[in-house]
């Protein structure tokens, strides 16, 4: 006899705790100020727009550094959930139990290239990432940035990242 599908509900809160504790385990996304909204497998990151990010006051504009460190942690937030994902359907992980420290490692950074395609304004901004390639040991990531109009990009990247063990 075959087991009942699990209640929509159910899903979708062991989906948004495995989020909720991978984002709790990286400090510096709160510092950042970036959210996620999670549809399905889909990630769609957020910068909520502080003061403390403005890099030109004259124009004003958001700070490379800023633009940069979004775009890196939305790419490492997107194979990081992509990871879980896997461990938490599969059943090897149990979200409910999920603290930072007992999170699987992230990627590490091997290179990250970023595109300043126009001045970032002051107000909120939003990225997805794509992943062009994961394997055991190297993953090589894209990332798209936007503000008012998702057509209209203001920055983009592409990372290549070492993959964690998952022994």
């Amino acid at each position: 006899m075959r087991n009942a599908p699990e209640p929509v509900d159910v899903i979708k809160s062991r989906r948004d705790k495995a989020l909720a504790a991978l984002v709790e385990g990286v400090p510096y996304i709160r510092t950042l100020g970036v959210g996620f909204d999670r549809r399905g497998d889909e990630l769609t990151a957020v910068l909520n727009y502080d003061d403390k990010l403005i890099g030109n006051p004259f124009l004003p504009a958001l700070h490379g550094g800023a633009t940069a460190s979004f775009l890196e942690v939305s790419a490492i937030m997107e194979l990081s959930f992509a990871i879980l994902w896997d461990e938490i359907e599969s059943g090897r992980l149990n979200a409910d139990s999920l603290t930072p420290e007992t999170l699987p490692r992230l990627p590490k950074t091997i290179d990250f290239t970023v595109d300043y395609l126009r001045s970032g304004l002051p107000r909120d901004a939003y990225a997805r990432a794509r992943v062009n390639r994961s394997g055991r040991r190297y993953a090589s990531v894209h990332v798209e940035a936007w503000q008012d109009n998702r057509e209209r990009l203001f920055a983009q990247a592409t990372g290549h990242f070492l993959m964690p063990d998952r022994s």
